[in-house]
């Protein structure tokens, strides 16, 4: 699948609910496969539905703990997710987006989250998740409101090159060491 690039329009537009008759079609099945296969190859954490030019509630997050020790992090399907609970704490992060790749964006989530949504056979779940986890769901539920870590950075300062993270974070911890003096 093609991953839609900044600029496209449906990286801005809300994206619709899937009806619950749709999510065990052979149809939707081969759409979530496909979006697997796509974040797999693509080396990415979370792929929404919106990236990929669909405009169906619907992301990929690699959220769930590993099969076994030593392999990779699970991915779970959420359809029609809402979130029920956010912590009021907020913390910083670097994140990049498979949308726009060359950049890294400087965004404040929500420590932890509590997320109600369907799975990829139409099952209700709930998921309690915190640090880098809740952080993957947050962006990718962003993309399902039309929003992108570019919108969410407190200043233009906070957006820059993937490229250029190194030496920025060097300055970064520079002013810390300054601070704490």
């Amino acid at each position: 699948m093609r991953i839609a690039q900044l600029g496209q329009p449906v990286l801005r537009a809300r994206a619709k609910e899937v009806p619950l008759a749709e999510i065990g079609s052979e149809a939707f099945q081969k759409f979530l496969a496909d979006m697997h296969a796509t974040l797999v190859e693509s080396g990415g954490v979370g792929l929404a539905a919106p990236q990929v030019f669909d405009s169906r509630r619907v992301f990929l997050a690699a959220v769930l703990p590993p099969a076994e020790s030593g392999s990779p992090t699970g991915v779970e399907t959420f359809v029609n997710p809402r979130f029920v609970e956010m912590s009021d704490e907020r913390v910083n992060g670097w994140e990049g987006c498979l949308s726009f790749s060359e950049l890294v964006v400087k965004v404040p989530r929500s420590r932890q989250v509590v997320l109600d949504y369907l799975d990829g056979k139409g099952e209700p779940k709930r998921v309690e998740l915190s640090g880098w986890l809740a952080r993957i769901v947050q962006h990718e539920f962003d993309h399902l409101e039309g929003i992108l870590t570019i919108d969410r950075a407190a200043t233009t300062h906070d957006i820059v090159k993937a490229s250029e993270l190194d030496d920025v974070l060097d300055l970064e911890d520079e002013s810390d060491d300054e601070e704490d003096d």
